[in-house]
Parts: C-alpha cells; sequence; structure tokens
C-alpha cells in the first residue's frame, strides 16, 4: 500500500489553537445533558445589532450578492475612512482603507506583502495565539518577548531595543490585548513608532478591540507614519463575529500590491456581509453598541474583585477588551490540568495559559466576560466550590 504524502514541513511548527479542544469538550457535556458557564470563547454573547441585520437582508433582496472590488466596496471603505475622522479625529483617505474576510485575512494579506522568508516578526508573549502562525505560514520568524505586568503585558521601546536584530522586519502589537485586555499608551506607541521607522521596519497595529474601552478615551495608531499599518475589525465592537468581516489602514504606497494579493487568495469579502455593515456606523447601531460595552464593563467591574477573592492575582485590571490575564499560581501548579478539571467536575470553561505563549503559561488562565452577569456570578460560585474541594 503506498504511502500518504507527508504534511509540509512548516506544519510541524503551527500549533492548534487549544481552546477549541476546550470548547468542542464544552458541547460534548452540554449534549450529555449538563450545564457549562462558557467563559473561555473571546465572542460577544450578544447578537449583531437588529439595524445591520436588516441591511444584510434587504443586500439580500435586493441582489447585491455579487463581487465586490477586491479592496472592498467603496462606500464601506469611504464610510470606515469617515469612522476615523469622527470617532479619532484622524483624516484618512478611502483608497488607505482595505475590507478583508475578517481581521485574520487583513494579518494574511500583510503578512505576504511584508514578510520574506527568515524576516523576524517581534510580538508580546502572551499573546493571541494565531499571529505566530501567520507568520510561520509564509516562511516568517515569530520572535515572542517575555513581558509582565509591570508593562501592561505589553511591548515597549525597550522591548525593541533589546530584541531587534538585523533579521527584524516587524513588530506586532495588539492594543487593547488578548488575552490581557490591556492598552499601549499613547506615547508609548508614538516612541515604538519612530524607533521602527528608524530602522527601516514596519509597525502593524491591531486594533480590533478598539471601541470596548472602559476608561479613558483611546486614540488610534493611524497617521502615525508611512510605516504604520492599523487592523481592525466588526467582529467585536460591531457584534459581527459570524459576518467575517475586517479592514486595514495602509500606507498608499502599497495598497496596489495589497489589492494583489487580495484578488489571487481571496478575492473579495463577503458582499452581504458589507451591505450590512454600512449599517454599523449608524447612530441606532452605535447606541446598541455603547449600551453593551457598558454591560461589558459592569461584567468586568463584578469579575475582578470576585476572582481576587477566591485568590486569584489579577495585577492589571483591563482598560479594554472582554478578558482578565489571572495569575493562579497561589490555587494550582498547572492551569492546563485545573482547566480541564474544572471543566469536567464543576461545568466551568476557562482557557488555560498555554494557548497565549511559552512565558509561565502553566501559571496563568484566561476568563473571558462574555457571558450574562447572572451566568458569570454562577460561574464564581462553581468556581469556589471546586477549589474549595
Amino acid at each position: 500500500m503506498s504511502k500518504l504524502p507527508a504534511l509540509a514541513h512548516r506544519m510541524a511548527a503551527v500549533q492548534p489553537f487549544h481552546v477549541m479542544s476546550l470548547l468542542a469538550r464544552a458541547r460534548e457535556l452540554e449534549a450529555a445533558g449538563q450545564d457549562i458557564v462558557h467563559m473561555e470563547i473571546g465572542e460577544p454573547d450578544f447578537d449583531t445589532p437588529a439595524p445591520i441585520i436588516q441591511a444584510g437582508i434587504n443586500a439580500l433582496q435586493q441582489g447585491l450578492t455579487h463581487y465586490t472590488p477586491a479592496l472592498g466596496l467603496l462606500e464601506l471603505r469611504r464610510a470606515i475612512a469617515s469612522f476615523y475622522e469622527c470617532r479619532y479625529g484622524v483624516i484618512i483617505s478611502s483608497d488607505q482603507v482595505v475590507v478583508t474576510p475578517g481581521s485574520s485575512g487583513a494579518l494574511q494579506l500583510l503578512m505576504n506583502v511584508l514578510i520574506n522568508p527568515g524576516d523576524e516578526v517581534l510580538m508580546a508573549d502572551p499573546g493571541y495565539p494565531c499571529n505566530r502562525n501567520f507568520v510561520r505560514l509564509i516562511g516568517g520568524e515569530p520572535v515572542s518577548v517575555p513581558v509582565s505586568s509591570d508593562t501592561a503585558y505589553q511591548l515597549n521601546v525597550e522591548h525593541l531595543q533589546r530584541y531587534w536584530t538585523p533579521a527584524t522586519k516587524v513588530v506586532l502589537v495588539v492594543s487593547p490585548s488578548n488575552p490581557t485586555g490591556t492598552l499601549i499608551s499613547k506615547q508609548s506607541m508614538r516612541e515604538m513608532a519612530e524607533f521602527v521607522k528608524q530602522r527601516n521596519g514596519v509597525l502593524l497595529v491591531d486594533e480590533i478591540y478598539h471601541g470596548l474601552i472602559y476608561e479613558d478615551a483611546v486614540s488610534t495608531a493611524v497617521g502615525l507614519g508611512d510605516h504604520v499599518f492599523v487592523i481592525n475589525s466588526f467582529s467585536k465592537y460591531f457584534g459581527m463575529t459570524g459576518w467575517r468581516l475586517g479592514w486595514l489602514v495602509a500606507p498608499k504606497a502599497y495598497v496596489e500590491a495589497i489589492d494583489r494579493v487580495a484578488q489571487n487568495i481571496f478575492l473579495a469579502a463577503s458582499t452581504p456581509a458589507q451591505y450590512a455593515a454600512l449599517a454599523a456606523f449608524q447612530s441606532d447601531s452605535i447606541e446598541i453598541i455603547e449600551s453593551r460595552r457598558q454591560e461589558f464593563q459592569r461584567r468586568r467591574d463584578f469579575l475582578v474583585p470576585a476572582l481576587r477573592a477566591l485568590g486569584f492575582d489579577i495585577p492589571r485590571v483591563p482598560e479594554g477588551a472582554f478578558y482578565l490575564y489571572v495569575d493562579c499560581s497561589a490555587i494550582c501548579s498547572d492551569s492546563d490540568l485545573f482547566c480541564a478539571r474544572l471543566l469536567e467536575e464543576a461545568g466551568v470553561a476557562v482557557t488555560p495559559g498555554k494557548d497565549f505563549g511559552l512565558n509561565r503559561p502553566a501559571e496563568h488562565m484566561r476568563f473571558a466576560y462574555t457571558a450574562s452577569l447572572e451566568r458569570l456570578e454562577e460561574g464564581v460560585r462553581r468556581i469556589a466550590q471546586f477549589i474549595g474541594k
């Protein structure tokens, strides 16, 4: 019998998203009749706002189902550019905006356009696991920089000075961050942008959790220079996860190359989703979305003291997103085992630290406050009972 062809060598370095296995097991338990409190998945529990859904329905009924240009629907690109002016006071051209199939599509485009085999991409550890794999899939080298609560779990210019090498091409930062929910200050972002510019590198800023900010207003990295690219998404703040729609803002000099790659990889983002997203910027949609942001803040403000009272260490209260990254070393020595047992024995799903890098993963776990306040209260009660055993 002939053997199957071997997988490509790059696949040896591509790690699975472990939380998906946890979710699959949680679904199995639910199917068997067990009640599960979900605090593992980074997806808002709210449905897409009704005005956005209606706009999508209208597009389907009007036959707006054909391809758009690879860069996206011009009307939507203009709406996104206007959004930056209204929300941040930053003026950009719609020619700089590229609509993509989710923010993952934006990252895929930029990695192909910017990275040669062997080029290094600096990123924070802990961090979103898929970012490392996007780099590996095109032959680049992700360099995970250990960060701590001392720098709000974010990179700063001192990290760049320490880890930059002749092979470094890109610095990838996420603000607010997954899994920590922390922000990069305006001053720190400017310092990193200037450092990268002096070394002819690229600063890539993931802002997909913008909008879900709970304290002071935040500024965007758009406009910090012709070496700065910004990614955003309709998934988190706008509640359009399953619509798979994102965007990127690029310096004009790179848009033609991005267009070429988009034409070859996915041609264009979903047309009905793009028409639906036009309604995301309407006042009635924003009113709904803002009320949900306030609800996420109420959940955060409940969960932080509740988990601290159980012995979890939360050195940094998140300023954005909907995650808590907690130090569980006072409670357990192996977060992976703890989370597995917590699911099986208590019916609470939480993500272990191993999904987010190699920086003390066994001592950390992530709680997503994407369930109702009532369900979070039930989850805390069950965790307390489990720890008490």
